[in-house]
């Protein structure tokens, strides 16, 4: 494994502190570098990789199931409709409910669902929430949107942790002004794009008491200088990679 930044593999602490610590590993679409995205082997697969959360896309059918999928569309090539049109009944098997989900992982285990429809926000609470009356699943949810008034709007409805997923670009006023925002606002956490997040804008997101998150790592270098960094979780598709990177710096327990 090459050199991390600040030491060797197996031989490096973390420089800044997270505020989770250890990080959350998510498996990104289950163990998606291994196994189909977004389907039960894949995150069967992540666990057994010993990730700490999964994470998926959520949609709702047109008969009200809560279904994981990237893009939202299902069917022949060139007949592909919208999730959104169809009953669950007339889905392809691969793409699963988030009960079924539930079923692999339990209402314990941290799952991050990027609400691609806001529709979804609602089943997918109540879902939680029906399987575990105590809480803990919903408290163990993370609904990641871009859009600031989406998240505003959940904000009082749900105990789930909030997630702002922004690109540094489209911050028309910086991120400083974004999550001192999100600090308002109660949203719990920015997501960025891995490269986007240096040592100093995860302090920046600490000082405002929300939590940083980080997508898209795929090396063990770009996980280290993230974790490194003080950064709260990662997404990656190489599950593998990711938790034994986290288990450098925090040991086996991590896992």
């Amino acid at each position: 494994m090459d050199r991390f930044p600040g030491g060797q593999y197996g031989l490096v602490s973390s420089r800044l502190p997270a505020m989770l610590q250890p990080p959350i590993g998510f498996g990104h679409r289950g163990a998606m570098a291994d196994a189909p995205e977004n389907t039960i082997v894949g995150f069967r697969l992540a666990l057994e990789m010993e990730a700490t959360g999964v994470e998926s896309d959520v949609w709702l059918t047109a008969d009200g199931v809560p279904v994981l999928d990237h893009d939202g569309k299902a069917g022949p090539r060139l007949r592909r409709r919208p999730i959104s049109s169809m009953n669950r009944s007339e889905l392809p098997d691969h793409i699963p409910t988030l009960a079924e989900l539930y079923e692999v992982v339990g209402p314990r285990f941290p799952i991050s669902l990027d609400v691609k429809d806001p529709a979804a926000f609602n089943p997918a609470v109540e879902l939680a929430r029906s399987i575990d009356p105590a809480g803990d699943a919903e408290r163990n949810l993370w609904l990641c949107q871009p859009d600031l008034a989406h998240l505003m709007d959940w904000r009082p409805r749900t105990t789930a942790r909030l997630v702002n997923s922004v690109r540094i670009d489209r911050l028309p006023h910086g991120l400083e002004r974004r999550v001192a925002e999100l600090r308002d606002l109660s949203i719990d956490a920015v997501n960025l794009f891995h490269n986007e997040w240096n040592g100093g804008r995860i302090a920046l997101a600490h000082r405002f008491e929300r939590l940083a998150l980080g997508w898209g790592c795929r090396f063990e270098r770009e996980l280290a200088a993230l974790i490194d960094g003080g950064i709260d979780a990662v997404y990656s598709d190489h599950v593998d990679r990711m938790m034994a990177v986290i288990n450098v710096y925090y040991g086996p327990e991590a896992s």
